[in-house]
């Protein structure tokens, strides 16, 4: 061990107040010797370090066997190292998530870099409702604990996380983010510029095809578990249903809040339909009847889930093709022959374009044809039956 430094005063001169501090420093600590193994790690190791370390200070003893005080200590003293070495070992492991072997340091370890493995394996908090999920971050813990191999999974699938871009920076990147969200089939974003700064206006198809700022909403029991669930999972204030449920818009604010550039603005508009006109007449095999062949055409052509028009089916600005039509049409059980007698979108200002089978979109608009006496607007199909049998 160092000794402690020696300070020593001397006074010079007639003035009894004036001297001059002197230390004397201890003399350095000696270096460790070039043969040091700094890799000893286990009991073997260190025994024989020590030994070696004996026999050459004490050369004149020739002899060591286990019964002497000297080999005694040595072992006790290798067996504690040992020990040490391997806590140290394990500590050190459990800093990185690739060598880390308790589930807290698991869990811990995938939360800084924003993998919520609770959330993952779907598991609730127990009241739910809990800021900090730690119920749910013991239930995991218990989880992997009783389940060893879910740590791997775990792990891998933290490790892609972080190379998944979530943040909205391009506009591409607020169409792709939004259109996670279960309420959003589409959407279409692109940067206006307003006279002062870009904004960013993103453009949505939702959900049954409502618009942002609908009041009353019916939202079934599993669209709003599938909302609450994506909150969740990004962390998301959780959206309030009772006592009014919230516009679709108030439902998508805060995943733009979060995900969007600070200080970049960001509009959400709804997207434009253009209602679609159209006359059909249609020969229905003589085996099949009239009313049947009808509900088939009215099914295929609807708005209903894998309908001609279903929400979200077309795309922005996508054109709506006469032969599209006849193919699912003519893919029915019971259709002879299809025969399109007017073909236009909606509104005296528009020419028929039977002939030409096509009608041509652009930008936000998109094709509609809810069938809707009460909004012919939205588009409506005037549907003739010829042969078959009557009922």
């Amino acid at each position: 061990m160092a000794d402690n430094p020696q300070s020593t005063l001397t006074f010079q001169g007639r003035c009894p107040d004036c001297a001059e501090r002197r230390v004397a420093l201890p003399p350095l600590l000696p270096l460790p010797g070039d043969d040091f193994d700094w890799l000893v790690r286990d009991f073997d190791s260190f025994r024989r370090l020590m030994l070696e370390e004996l026999a050459a200070r004490y050369p004149e003893r020739t002899r060591w066997t286990p019964g002497d005080l000297e080999v005694v200590l040595v072992e006790a003293f290798a067996a504690v190292l040992d020990q040490l070495s391997d806590m140290a070992d394990r500590v050190a492991r459990e800093g990185y998530l690739e060598t880390a072997r308790r589930p807290e340091s698991v869990r811990r370890l995938l939360s800084l870099i924003g993998y919520d493995a609770a959330i993952a394996a779907g598991l609730e908090d127990d009241p739910p409702g809990d800021p900090d999920g730690k119920t749910r971050q013991r239930k995991l813990e218990e989880l992997w604990r009783r389940n060893p191999h879910l740590l791997e999974p775990a792990r891998r699938e933290g490790s892609r996380a972080i190379h998944t871009q979530r943040r909205m920076v391009t506009v591409n990147d607020y169409s792709i983010r939004l259109a996670d969200h279960p309420l959003v089939l589409r959407a279409c974003g692109w940067s206006a510029w307003t006279g002062s700064w870009p904004t960013i206006r993103v453009a949505t198809i939702l959900w049954n095809d409502h618009a942002l700022d609908e009041e009353g909403l019916p939202y079934p029991d599993d669209l709003k578990e599938r909302v609450e669930a994506f909150h969740r999972e990004h962390r998301l204030c959780e959206p309030v249903w009772e006592p009014r449920p919230p516009t679709m818009r108030t439902l998508l604010r805060p995943l733009l809040e979060a995900w969007r550039m600070a200080g970049q603005e960001v509009v959400l508009e709804d997207a434009e339909p253009v209602g679609i006109k159209m006359f059909i007449s249609i020969r229905v095999w003589e085996n099949y009847f009239q009313s049947e062949v009808r509900n088939a055409v009215l099914q295929a052509l609807g708005t209903a889930p894998g309908g001609f028009f279903a929400p979200g089916r077309l795309d922005f600005g996508q054109d709506l093709y006469a032969s599209d039509v006849f193919q699912t049409l003519m893919s029915l059980d019971g259709v002879e022959n299809v025969c399109l007698n007017r073909f236009k979108r909606f509104g005296d200002q528009y020419p028929d374009r039977t002939d030409t089978g096509h009608i041509p979109l652009e930008g936000l608009e998109i094709a509609v044809c809810d069938n809707d006496p009460s909004r012919p607007e939205r588009g409506y199909i005037n549907l003739t039956l010829n042969g078959g049998r009557r009922g």
